[in-house]
């Protein structure tokens, strides 16, 4: 299960040790910080408590290769790729992780994110009469 989780968030494995004269098992492993968040209570759950609270500590910086703005432009991209799923968005449709961060990081500081509508169904909207 832990290499399971791992690998759902990007993990990569480097070592997998047996601590000695114990019946431990030192996993040493790259993460993304981005990805870090819950990582402990998921690898209680998923491990049905076996796996001890890990110990995250910062190595090094890694640029993504991806460009989170990149919209499909010619007719192959598009084949390849799709459309863009919104008008107006920068939304391909394609994993994009820089983008996924990005968005995460604006919607937890409050900031407007391009892929959710501010205003839903406004002719709806109504101002609800309290009751006497």
């Amino acid at each position: 299960p832990l290499h399971a989780v791992l690998s759902r968030r990007r993990g990569k494995v480097l070592t997998d040790d047996m601590v000695e004269g114990t019946d431990l098992i030192r996993v040493t492993a790259n993460l993304p910080q981005a990805e870090s968040f819950h990582l402990a209570p998921e690898l209680l759950k998923e491990s049905s408590g076996n796996v001890t609270a890990p110990e995250l500590v910062f190595s090094h910086w890694e640029v993504l290769e991806e460009d989170p703005f990149w919209i499909p432009t010619s007719l192959e991209e598009r084949e390849d790729f799709g459309e863009i799923l919104m008008s107006g968005d920068s939304s391909t449709g394609i994993k994009n992780n820089a983008l996924k961060y990005i968005r995460a990081v604006r919607d937890r500081k409050g900031l407007l994110v391009d892929s959710k509508k501010i205003v839903v169904a406004a002719e709806k909207q109504r101002t609800l009469a309290r009751k006497k």
